[in-house]
């Protein structure tokens, strides 16, 4: 598979991601579904701290990618929801710190929703990957 970043304008970069990547010649893609700060039981973790969220979140991810034989080396899509976008933009760095420690800076979506399935919850990721 090779990558190739697409970005017509460069503040994306300072942000972690690029603007768009074209992917040529995988032979394999994994859907991830929305990724949160559950345990293995399902049962929300970190209740009220957005940084214990995001981190679980994120070793979730790591998890269901490690399960495809994959890592974040091979995500090419994010799409990120919160219930506070101030608190969760104080908190991105926990981003940067895994995808830059891999050098990948996927396309990504961050959106603010009311609520998430479960109350308690503040965070959630939705990953693409390919190989």
């Amino acid at each position: 598979m090779q990558r190739t970043a697409v970005n017509p304008w460069n503040w994306s970069l300072k942000l972690g991601y690029n603007q768009a990547e074209l992917v040529v010649n995988p032979s394999r893609y994994l859907i991830c579904a929305g990724q949160t700060a559950v345990d293995g039981e399902g049962n929300p973790r970190h209740a009220g701290d957005m940084r214990g969220q995001i981190g679980l979140a994120l070793d979730n991810m790591e998890a269901v990618l490690s399960g495809a034989d994959m890592s974040l080396t091979n995500v090419i899509r994010l799409c990120v929801f919160t219930t506070d976008m101030d608190e969760a933009l104080k908190n991105f760095d926990l981003f940067a710190e895994r995808f830059g420690s891999v050098q990948c800076a996927p396309p990504m979506t961050l959106l603010g929703v009311t609520r998430l399935a479960m109350p308690e919850l503040l965070f959630e990721i939705e990953a693409t990957a390919a190989a």
